[in-house]
């Protein structure tokens, strides 16, 4: 079976791209290899890989790209949190002008399975329940609230404190942010892809994906990349908020694993559908407890910095249930977290591009 990898040269593509070749699969690898990403291509990346170098909006390059592919793996996205108006233009343009232009060239070349990278955004804030109201759905947190540091959700009837509780595949879509947006407009376009040409479509909503070739020092960084490249440099890692909102951390392994299981999983998946999985292992933890974490592997003293600094468009909370992921495609997180800090304290990160300087 050929598969093709789009975002084949970053963080989490060139892991599935790895793992895919290991199992056999004859994989093709597709990147635009921007320069805001990437200084050429990178050194984990294998010479006598089939790599397309090419933008995912150029039609003309994904119609030869997909020459002989079975199945589409669609990992090419413009990545971050886009919190301002000037974001939208782009995140629409590379992730939604992007998949469109995918889906309608496979479309036309037959390819007839895909598996695409969504994200833990698309919710929002995650599930929360109020003892006397049941479930409920609390508003984006006030700006006035957050510098105030009342960093909870509230119920939105009573006023009262929230419990946590696990989101489940069929939760409300609610992003609250332009590469949120981006991402559930790629899901919706994947499932009309779907029913217009008999496709069979796996969407996996990953959560905080951490691990091997991260981005160091750059705006698609991931906290955990963050955290690290403070430590390295000798400073405290600097943690939002008061630290104590609670993320799912899964290994960039283990997320490569779901792809292949999804990969596998298209083939019995029901034609003219698109199914959704969270990719999760379960088993939450906060984000100060990820730094303080990091920081006990790096050792010398460093305590975590709590500043009370936010972001508009964060959430608070967002904790999933992995169970339909276990059941439909049999995935099942295995690097637990300390053993993943563990190795993520020592391991390749990527190195930023050096951009050219311009002289005015």
């Amino acid at each position: 079976m050929r598969v093709l990898v789009t975002g084949a040269a970053g963080f989490i593509g060139s892991h599935i791209l790895e793992a895919a070749r290991e199992l056999g699969y004859e994989v093709r690898g597709f990147d635009s290899l921007t320069p805001a990403v990437h200084d050429g291509m990178p050194s984990y990346i294998p010479d006598d890989v089939d790599m397309v170098v090419a933008d995912v909006r150029d039609a003309d390059a994904v119609a030869r790209a997909l020459v002989g592919v079975d199945v589409v793996c669609h990992q090419a996205a413009l990545v971050g949190l886009g919190v301002d108006l000037a974001d939208l233009p782009g995140y629409c343009d590379v992730n939604v002008t992007g998949t469109a232009t995918l889906l309608n060239a496979m479309g036309q070349a037959g390819a007839a399975r895909l598996v695409l990278a969504s994200s833990m955004v698309v919710y929002g804030e995650g599930a929360y329940d109020c003892a006397s109201h049941g479930r409920v759905r609390p508003a984006p947190r006030a700006r006035e609230d957050l510098m105030a540091r009342q960093f909870e959700p509230r119920c939105p009837r009573c006023g009262q404190a929230l419990s946590t509780a696990t989101v489940t595949e069929d939760a409300p879509m609610d992003p609250r942010n332009a590469y949120a947006a981006s991402k559930l407009a790629q899901e919706h376009l994947a499932a009309t892809w779907a029913r217009l040409t008999g496709g069979r479509a796996v969407a996996l909503r990953y959560h905080n994906v951490y691990g091997p070739r991260m981005p160091r020092d750059t705006p698609y960084s991931g906290v955990a990349a963050i955290f690290r490249s403070a430590l390295e440099k000798g400073v405290p890692p600097r943690v939002f908020e008061d630290g104590r909102q609670q993320r799912d951390f899964v290994h960039v392994s283990d997320v490569a694993m779901a792809n292949l299981l999804a990969l596998a999983s298209t083939e019995d998946a029901p034609a003219g559908g698109l199914r959704s999985y969270n990719v999760a292992s379960g088993h939450p933890h906060t984000v100060g407890e990820m730094a303080t974490a990091l920081a006990a592997e790096f050792g010398g003293g460093l305590v975590p910095e709590i500043t009370g600094e936010f972001r508009l468009g964060d959430v608070r909370h967002i904790v999933a249930s992995p169970a339909a992921a276990e059941q439909g495609l049999g995935f099942r997180a295995r690097v637990g977290f300390s053993t993943g800090i563990g190795e993520f304290s020592h391991a390749p990160l990527r190195e930023p591009a050096r951009l050219p300087v311009t002289l005015g």
